[in-house]
């Protein structure tokens, strides 16, 4: 079952990527204080995720800050070395968490998970994005399909 608004976030295990290698954390370390977007994307290196979905959230940091969010979180089921690079790539420092979901355990209590066999990919996280006050959902948009309409930084910023 999704996640659905005004449920607390799951605190399950998942890693970042500092300066010496992956660290070792939980969602509600990263994800429960404050007002903070979380976004998940299928994949790291992806087309419509790295060329429209992260991007967007980096591009328009600063105005989802003005708009009064603490924290922009991009998690993906990769590992945390994979999202350390992805977020290198697209110079994702200071404005973007790069939070690595490798075993996928947040994305399956979230209820967020895609069968992604069909293209190589496992099981994987569907595209969203979700507004969160201190680890509870206030706002939360599944895409539908393929594509980037729902979860965009665009409509993040017209929900705050």
């Amino acid at each position: 079952m999704t996640i659905a608004v005004g449920e607390r976030i799951p605190d399950v295990k998942v890693f970042t990527f500092g300066d010496k290698g992956p660290e070792a954390t939980t969602a509600a370390g990263v994800l429960g204080k404050g007002k903070v977007v979380l976004f998940g994307v299928p994949g790291a290196f992806t087309p419509t995720c790295s060329d429209h979905h992260l991007p967007g959230f980096v591009l328009r940091a600063e105005e989802l800050r003005a708009k009064g969010v603490d924290t922009v979180v991009c998690v993906s089921v990769n590992d945390p070395f994979v999202m350390g690079a992805w977020g290198k790539d697209q110079h994702v420092e200071g404005k973007v968490v790069m939070l690595a979901d490798g075993n996928g355990e947040l994305t399956e209590a979230l209820g967020l998970t895609m069968d992604g066999s069909g293209f190589g990919l496992g099981s994987r996280s569907q595209r969203y994005a979700a507004i969160l006050d201190d680890g509870v959902v206030t706002w939360l948009a599944v895409e539908p399909g393929p594509g980037l309409q729902a979860s965009s930084v665009e409509e993040v910023l017209a929900a705050l």
